[in-house]
């Protein structure tokens, strides 16, 4: 027996196990860890005629303390289950969400409707500003965008990196967005009323005599340089404080679960923020009607603006500074994926070696040209039917109102599109709609005379028409572009392998983004300066934004049809994959004749344990 029991690992029976299991020790100590009394198990035999013996007796020290030792463990377990199952259970929720995420959720849904309601307001004064001001026109918008605002974009993030590498998060974020709301409530109350005595106008009349009025554009910067500095500053609030700084912050604050709940709602919200400041702009704008004679009414409107614009920037530092005070951060894993850099050769080699990151650079860089070719020779349409700036500005809330609604629609509807039509009708509708309404911008603008007739019986002009048309040209193309256009881009990435996602993304980001902002630009700046104005050039404009949509098209085809056949080949590989994880059993004979499973061709690993 004893040469058994070391074969088996075993060295021998406790001494007296069954007196020690039927008669354990008395007291306090026995009553808290002892195990219920048990005998000595049965000894039972194996096939091949040798007892086997159960473990726990073939401890020397017996099998008490190893007992003692497992109460302990489960009583510390369950109290710790207790703790932890008892925490999650007592969370407070308030329909269905934790309120420790509503105290996150509900703060940056605030901020982002304040930001945005910001936004919406600062939009449409700058275009009023610019386009509407004495010795200026919409021809100032191109040469604007390309030599003030991309320099001073490209020079404010140079600053915003030197200084988040000497401040704090929290003063980062108030440093660079106090001298945004300083900026427009100095702009509203002392800029604008001393525009007449600090913009250089007889200088720049001197020059425009000399240069010629092809340089309308350009000498304009120059002679309301107050009203372009309020263009660039909007601008960098809609780059700056919400790319920059709101969805920093609120990367920083959340989890991947919340965001993935709530981050979408954030996008509807932003169009009711469109909506309500709208509406806002629409009222101050019409101040005008109600005031006496001599009063400048843009002074009037543009002042309760700016009031709004502090009020609300206000607000979003008072909401930024509750919730570092009373939300607490997530936790965060300090290991830090390596993103690689590419820099503008490399980017565009990789863009030229791969037709499907061509293809969807495509997209992108003609949306960038058409919507801004499209905008601005509206724009000075919309000059036009409406020189005065609170005209002008009324006709812009009514635009935000109609754009928000429209883009809310369209995100209600993008689901539905995409599950019915699928990803290539859904790509199409931003370059259909843009083509379409383009065409009848362009026709009203270039045979607008033959027209009259059948437009006066509407109440219109061929100008009015222009106006209307341009309008929802740019509701239902920016609507697209939010619901279906942004979503198509991004899920073109997914079927991609992770290198050609990367690189391809940040060759698109460093090469085709600027290029379709300043594309549109460049192509107007070049067509004033050869043909003398923008309206002299509006033919060439039409027909080259027909050329550039219907390469839109034809990318968004090509793309259509590599995106499907990359999503068969992923949906096929996963099948494989599935199918090579089921490994059927292999039936062996035995000695004795019965079958038995391999030890190797057992799923989940080796069988052991089976003779």
């Amino acid at each position: 027996m004893e040469a058994v029991l070391q074969t088996r690992g075993l060295l021998s029976l406790p001494p007296n196990s069954k007196a020690r299991a039927l008669h354990p020790s008395q007291g306090l100590k026995h009553r808290l860890f002892a195990a219920k009394p048990r005998t000595l198990p049965v000894l039972s035999s194996s096939s091949n005629g040798v007892p086997k013996f159960p473990t726990f007796v073939s401890k020397p020290n017996g099998f008490f303390p190893k007992e003692r030792n497992l109460h302990i463990c489960r009583a510390e377990a369950a109290a710790a289950a207790d703790g932890l199952f008892g925490e999650d259970a007592n969370k407070k929720k308030f329909m269905g969400i934790e309120l420790v995420t509503l105290k996150k959720i509900v703060p940056l849904g605030l901020m982002f409707f304040c930001i945005l309601f910001n936004y919406t307001i600062l939009r449409d004064t700058k275009d009023v500003l610019v386009v509407t001001a004495k010795g200026s026109s919409a021809e100032i918008i191109p040469f604007l965008k390309t030599w003030v605002n991309l320099p001073m974009a490209v020079g404010f993030m140079l600053l915003y990196t030197k200084l988040a590498n000497v401040l704090s998060k929290k003063a980062l974020f108030y440093t660079v967005i106090v001298p945004f709301i300083a900026f427009f409530g100095a702009f509203g109350f002392v800029l604008y009323p001393l525009s007449n005595h600090i913009h250089p106008e007889a200088f720049t009349d001197k020059l425009l005599s000399v240069l010629g009025p092809r340089f309308l554009g350009p000498l304009a910067i120059l002679r309301i340089w107050t009203f372009c500095l309020f263009y660039v500053m909007a601008e960098l609030w809609g780059s700056v404080v919400i790319s920059v700084l709101f969805w920093g912050f609120a990367n920083q604050i959340t989890t991947v679960e919340e965001a993935k709940r709530f981050y979408p709602l954030f996008g509807l919200g932003a169009n009711v923020a469109l909506i309500f400041s709208g509406r806002t702009v629409k009222y101050f704008s019409n101040l005008r009607q109600s005031l006496g004679p001599g009063v400048d009414g843009w002074a009037v409107s543009l002042k309760g603006m700016m009031s709004i614009v502090v009020l609300m920037g206000l607000a979003i530092c008072g909401l930024y500074w509750w919730v570092n005070a009373y939300v607490p951060l997530p936790t965060r894993s300090k290991k830090k994926k390596e993103k690689p850099k590419m820099g503008t050769m490399e980017s565009l080699k990789f863009l030229v070696s791969s037709r499907y990151i061509r293809d969807l650079a495509t997209l992108v860089v003609a949306y960038g040209i058409s919507i801004n070719l499209v905008e601005v020779t509206w724009k000075s349409k919309l000059k036009a039917q409406f020189p005065s700036p609170n005209a002008y500005s009324s006709f812009m809330g009514d635009f935000s109102t109609a754009t928000g609604v429209a883009t809310f629609t369209m995100m209600l509807l993008s689901q539905f599109i995409f599950d019915k039509y699928g990803w290539g009708v859904a790509a199409k509708i931003t370059p259909t709609v843009l083509l379409l309404t383009g065409v009848g911008f362009f026709s009203l603008i270039l045979f607008g005379g033959p027209l009259s007739p059948t437009l006066a019986q509407f109440g219109m002009t061929p100008l009015l028409a222009a106006v209307y048309v341009g309008a929802l040209q740019n509701i239902f193309s920016k609507s697209a572009k939010y619901s279906l256009f942004d979503p198509c881009k991004e899920m073109a990435y997914i079927p991609l392998d992770e290198d050609t996602k990367v690189k391809g993304k940040a060759a698109i980001d460093v090469v085709c983004n600027p290029l379709g902002k300043s594309g549109g630009a460049l192509i107007q700046q070049f067509m004033i300066l050869t043909f003398g104005s923008l309206a002299n050039s509006t033919p060439y404009l039409g027909g080259i934004l027909m050329v550039i949509v219907l390469a839109w098209l034809g990318a968004a085809r090509s793309l259509d049809t590599q995106f499907t056949a990359l999503r068969r080949e992923e949906e096929l590989e996963k099948e494989m994959e599935r199918a090579a994880s089921v490994k059927i059993p292999i039936v062996s004979p035995d000695d004795t004749g019965n079958g038995s499973l391999r030890s190797e061709s057992r799923i989940g690993g080796p069988a052991a344990g089976l003779n």
